[in-house]
This record gives C-alpha cells, structure tokens and sequence, in this order.
C-alpha cells in the first residue's frame, strides 16, 4: 500500500523517527568508547571521568586556621583602637603614641593602614593565595621588630607576632601553599 508521500507503507521505509535501523528488526552497532571500556559511570560514550583522580582542594592545615584567626583579630583591635581615636579620647591616644596630642589624624591613618595589613591576608590565607602568606611573614616580622624596640610593654604584642611567624613557616603551611589553589 502506498502513502501520499511515494513509497512504500511507513514500516517498509525509514522514516525521520527510525533512522537507517527502522522497524525491520535490526539493532544499532555497539556504542564506542573513547577508551576501549563500557561506558563509565556517568553514562554516555567518554566512560570515566578523566579528572576524578585528581584530589580535590585539602583543607586548611590547623596553623593557616590558628594564624588567619590571631590576624584577623589583631586586624579587629586595630579597627577598634582607630574608632576610639575618632573620640574624645583621641587626643591622649595620638599623645600616647606620638608625644604629640595634634597627630590625631596621622594616628587614625597608621591605624587604618595597619587594621587592612591584619585582615586582606588573614582573609585571603584561607583562600590559599600565596601572596597572603607572603604578606603575613612580613607584617609578623615587622611586629617583632617593633616589639623588641618597645619591650618590657609589647611582650603580648612580641608573642602574637611570633606565634603568626612560626606559625606561616611550619612545613604544613609551606606544603599546603604550595599545592594548587
């Protein structure tokens, strides 16, 4: 029986559902893989998914935890020293600190400078971006030498600055920087 479009009837011919395999009873060829296997466990024809052994980003190691909470609250201090120095109390801090009661406002610009040398790496270390760590040793090292040059009255100071360089030059932190991002 022939259908308006030439032919022979629908299960004679393939058509655009049936492909060149129709209703005739043949089966399609196997599927290829690009591997030589079955195909993997996400289906299709690429089998395994060739970047599933690669570890995956490790996670902190306890030092870049400990140190990127000691900057972070250093960075907290600072932040709230520059807030008291907008005060009435401004002028005794920036005499404390300066010898001079006028410097109220250089006070506050160190204060600034000083919270952000705290807080962009102790965000930024848990990131895993290198530069952070970098930053720290050399905002600890200058801590330290500021805390020599101010002792007896900075041994907190001259402790946590220490405690941040030990802390970055640990082999686990070295190791863990050095791993992709």
């Amino acid at each position: 029986m022939s259908d308006q479009y030439g032919g022979g009837s629908a299960d004679e011919r393939p058509g655009p559902y049936q492909g060149s395999y129709g209703s005739s009873g043949q089966q399609p060829p196997p599927q290829q893989t690009p591997y030589g296997g079955q195909p993997g466990p996400y289906g299709g024809a690429f089998g395994e998914n060739p970047y599933s052994s690669l570890p995956g980003p490790a996670a902190a190691p306890q030092q870049v935890k400990i140190a990127s909470t000691i900057s972070l609250a250093l960075g907290a201090l600072c932040v709230l020293l520059g807030l008291f120095t907008l005060t009435s109390a401004g002028s005794e801090i920036a005499n404390v600190l300066t010898g001079d009661p006028s410097a109220k406002g250089m006070v506050v610009a160190v204060i600034l400078i000083t919270s952000v040398a705290y807080i962009l790496p102790a965000i930024f270390l848990r990131k895993r971006r290198r530069w952070a760590r970098t930053m720290l040793i050399v905002v600890a090292a200058l801590g330290i030498a500021g805390g020599i040059t101010a002792l007896p009255a900075s041994i907190l100071g001259l402790a946590l600055h220490g405690t941040l360089l030990y802390l970055m030059l640990q082999e686990p932190t070295k190791r863990w920087f050095q791993g992709p991002r």
